[in-house]
């Protein structure tokens, strides 16, 4: 859990901050009455937060789903923006007993070449995408700071807005891989339970939890535009995990406040030969979390990905979500040919850009495929 060499300690407490709220945090403690007054609040604070993630909130769910989708609107209008995921390299060092990519899974590992990922850019383009998320597995031996950089000169060719999911970096790699066209990072810190953090991560640099934890505000410190906050929900406590990662994204808005912030919902999907999932979070409840997430920060980005079946996506499209993915491959490569390398793990939605386009049309949504522009 200590910090490894090479790995940049930052002046901030808000990992003390985010521990001890969420050990103070006690859903059972919250009362149907509780989640009425958080429900007819104009500007949620923490408390309310928690009452809206209780147990106790569930039965008033459809109360909750028509106040945030007021929210959502009044925030974002009827604009949902679309991305693809791209996985360049699939090398990991870290051994996640959850992750399909973990360095003990024996599946095809591959890198993507320049000439591979311009032919997969084009294809990609071609669809009209024009915002992409890049990803690699955990391994700076084979995915470098430099070779990151070069995929995004190749990239912002092709698309107009550039996202990373890739390993923590220190505060003068997110610059550099700003001024190489990033506009945002996602890092999902997986489980804020510090304890079981260190049992489902036994090797790796990936280990350290606070070199993982403080990733976002060394992003934004190196001058990148937003981040993203999340947990594996599923992984511990869905209600506890679900917590500190909106209390982590609060306090780094309120440190930062230019900050573009937005969170991701994944849940525990089979990968490689893991196929058990223990603590298994409903979609009730994963809507649950995603309402309360929209009434505390209402101005927060929302990702629904390709992990739910499409039934859910169309739903959350239609309440809450501002971002979601198509024609998603999550192999390495994928878009244009057979991925090159193994997917992390099981999409369960494999509807192609037209097809989500189409859906959003017939709830009267607007498909959006950049919003921004650089200059």
């Amino acid at each position: 859990m200590a910090y490894q060499p090479g790995m940049e300690a930052i002046a901030s407490n808000i990992m003390e901050q985010t521990l001890d709220a969420m050990r103070d945090f006690s859903p059972e403690k919250y009362a149907q009455d509780d989640v009425r007054r958080a429900l007819a609040m104009q500007n949620r604070d923490i408390e309310a937060f928690a009452a809206l993630l209780s147990p106790a909130a569930e039965p008033l769910l459809e109360d909750i789903a028509r106040a945030a989708k007021q929210e959502t609107r009044r925030w974002f209008g009827n604009g949902v923006a679309l991305f693809t995921p791209l996985y360049i390299a699939n090398y990991c060092e870290n051994h996640c007993a959850y992750c399909g990519f973990s360095c003990h899974q024996k599946i095809r590992r591959a890198r993507l070449t320049m000439d591979e990922l311009r032919r997969e850019a084009g294809a990609i383009a071609a669809t009209g995408l024009r915002e992409l998320l890049v990803l690699t597995g955990e391994c700076r031996a084979a995915s470098s700071v430099e070779y990151i950089g070069e995929a995004l000169g190749v990239l912002k060719g092709y698309f107009g807005v550039l996202g990373l999911e890739i390993y923590p970096l220190n505060i003068d790699e997110y610059y550099y891989l700003r001024t190489c066209g990033a506009d945002y990072v996602s890092v999902y810190q997986e489980t804020y339970d510090p304890v079981l953090y260190e049992n489902v991560h036994p090797l790796g640099p990936k280990r350290c939890y606070p070199y993982r934890f403080y990733a976002q505000e060394r992003a934004l410190l190196g001058g990148m535009r937003g981040v993203a906050f999340g947990a594996l929900l599923g992984l511990g406590d869905f209600r506890r995990d679900a917590f500190a990662a909106g209390f982590h994204a609060c306090c780094t808005q309120k440190k930062v406040p230019q900050a573009e912030i937005s969170f991701s919902f994944p849940r525990l999907r089979p990968a490689g030969d893991i196929t058990a999932i223990s603590n298994a979070i409903t979609e009730r409840q994963l809507l649950q979390t995603m309402l309360a997430y929209r009434l505390f920060l209402p101005f927060a980005g929302i990702t629904i990905s390709t992990r739910e079946r499409p039934a859910f996506r169309d739903a959350a499209a239609g309440l809450v979500a501002t971002k979601m993915s198509a024609g998603v491959s999550v192999g390495v490569g994928g878009h244009l040919e057979a991925a090159k390398g193994d997917p992390q793990f099981l999409i369960a939605d494999g509807r192609g850009v037209a097809e989500v386009r189409e859906m959003l049309a017939r709830q009267g949504l607007q498909a959006v495929m950049i919003d921004y522009v650089g200059v």
